[in-house]
């Protein structure tokens, strides 16, 4: 069995590390560099840095984080937020960054994703779909969860995964920020479609919701901001209580 991967995200506004419910109400939690050098430390397998506004602002991901990230951490990371072209992604993978997440260009631009897989390799792209409960079901939403799209997630990710996706990062919009657990469903669904690694994110709070979502929910990786961000407990604590869970993680 393969190792799973527990992963925290710095949400990035304006040079600060934010955390909000829902992607809405961001509050401040910090310097990006130095929480990466702290979650390093602790025992993260990798690092996802979001520029959560580029897509709404029109705005580019800054590079200097990116190069300050690289140099601080040795560990992989995916950096995302306003990547529309191989061009950005390249700067960015320049700076450092070992991967690139597109969302909302991927949705408008399907294509891009099998631009950046050819050019870089599958193993560098990664499309982060966020998604949320609606009436239809679980639905796409883009624009940082501004919009819905009206695509549904399951046949989404699908398609992302033929067009050259190396991995999915799945968001619950429902689930961010409550810390009441990852959406589960959903994410068995994807992760039982998919051959690709699927890192779930959303929802987590406690220790266990780690544990249920890589067993039950399927995924491949669990993604956490604010319960690591605010000192709620630590990447350490989380792996200790999945090794007791019979969960394989790494060291």
């Amino acid at each position: 069995m393969l190792a799973k991967r527990i992963i925290p995200c710095l949400d990035v506004k304006n040079g600060r590390t934010v955390k909000g419910v829902n992607f809405d109400n961001l509050v401040d939690a910090g310097d990006p560099v130095e929480l990466a050098a702290r979650y390093y430390a602790d025992g993260a397998d990798e690092l996802v840095l979001l520029d959560i506004s580029a897509t709404i602002e029109g705005r580019e991901t800054f590079i200097e984080i990116v190069r300050s990230v690289a140099k601080t951490i040795a560990i992989p990371f995916t950096v995302g937020g306003g990547i529309s072209s191989t061009e950005q992604a390249e700067k960015l993978i320049k700076a450092g960054a070992d991967k690139v997440s597109i969302n909302t260009a991927a949705i408008q631009e399907p294509r891009l994703i099998g631009e950046l897989a050819e050019e870089f390799g599958s193993q560098c792209v990664v499309v982060a779909i966020d998604t949320m409960l609606t009436k239809k079901g679980w639905e796409v939403v883009s624009h940082a969860g501004t919009k819905p799209t009206g695509i549904m997630t399951v046949p989404w990710a699908r398609t992302c995964e033929l067009l050259g996706a190396g991995e999915i990062l799945l968001t619950s919009h429902t689930s961010d920020g409550t810390r009441e657990g990852y959406a589960i469903d959903i994410t068995r669904k994807v992760s039982q479609t998919l051959r690709i690694p699927v890192i779930a994110s959303g929802g987590a709070g406690q220790p266990a919701h780690f544990a249920e979502v890589l067993s039950k929910g399927m995924a491949d990786a669990a993604l956490a901001a604010g319960v690591f961000h605010y000192g709620l407990f630590s990447i350490a604590h989380v792996k200790e209580y999945l090794r007791k869970q019979n969960i394989a993680v790494r060291y």
